[in-house]
């Protein structure tokens, strides 16, 4: 049988049907939180290079591409802002950690939710890609599709060059992700974070994306590369662009440590007392 229904009566004398709540533990509103905001950016993020590639030109371009991530951002900020904190990136999550704004025991638990959820975006997304591609799935080619699910880079881009690349872009991301959470500083409007978030991702991507697509995200790029490698690309998605698979897991959380540690040692660290503030502006009102 299932759970037991409470009949009350309402203070307008109507009876109302009064269902028990479910009651979760902290940690699995955390993670499910967390899967459900990857989830849903990875899907509309990922759709929106989907259009792109099999449309060839005709739905949509690069810009489009920024723009749609950009906008699926902003929606995961809104689905898991105030549970999780809708990192949906490692590297923020890493990070986050390591400036002691969240337990390393929780880390696992973000990690595992934006994987499952980025793994299962892919996978939501995988059918029209391979009626497109007529089942000949590849990773370099006229009619390449693994591009669409992870990052590769561009062939002029060494791995050196593209570690610095990733190094630096998610750098920026953190940078600019701590000044707009800065309460001393000026943030964000409240209410108006997540649109500031996607734009952030929206500037970095026209700005910083046409060397290797701009993972600035490790479970991004390799929750939907283990897909492809399982649905049909093969270990090519590992092999691929002189092993590139592996920068955007290594030097995302780098760059993330780096802009974060950058942001508070030139600006965070620097921020006058409150009693120094009301001093400043008597003195300026003086």
């Amino acid at each position: 049988m299932g759970p037991s229904v409470e009949l009350e009566v309402s203070m307008q004398g109507k009876l109302e049907v009064r269902r028990p709540e479910i009651r979760l533990n902290e940690l699995s509103r955390v993670a499910l939180a967390e899967f459900l905001s990857t989830y849903v950016m990875m899907t509309l993020g990922l759709g929106s290079v989907a259009q792109v590639v099999t449309g060839e030109g005709g739905k949509g371009t690069f810009f489009s591409i920024n723009i749609g991530f950009g906008l699926a951002v902003a929606m995961g900020v809104h689905i898991g802002g105030t549970v999780s904190g809708a990192h949906m990136n490692a590297a923020v999550s890493f990070a986050l950690c390591v400036f002691g704004q969240l337990p390393w025991k929780r880390l696992p638990l973000y990690i595992f939710a934006q994987l499952f959820a980025s793994f299962l975006a892919a996978a939501t997304v995988y059918d029209a890609i391979y009626t497109f591609s007529g089942g000949n799935l590849t990773v370099t080619g006229e009619k390449a599709t693994a591009g669409i699910f992870a990052t590769y880079p561009a062939p002029y881009l060494s791995v050196f060059g593209g570690f610095v690349d990733q190094v630096f872009g998610t750098a920026i991301l953190l940078m600019c992700l701590m000044a707009l959470s800065d309460e001393k500083n000026k943030p964000a409007a409240k209410g108006t974070e997540s649109m500031f978030v996607g734009v952030l991702v929206v500037l970095i991507g026209i700005s910083l994306g046409s060397n290797s697509g701009y993972a600035i995200n490790p479970t991004r790029d390799l929750g939907p590369r283990l897909f492809t490698a399982v649905a049909g690309w093969g270990l090519d998605v590992f092999r691929a662009g002189k092993f590139w698979f592996w920068v955007p897991i290594v030097a995302t959380p780098i760059g993330a440590v780096l802009g974060g540690g950058l942001y508070k040692v030139c600006v965070q660290m620097h921020h006058p007392a409150p009693s120094e503030q009301y001093q400043e502006k008597d003195n300026s009102e003086e």
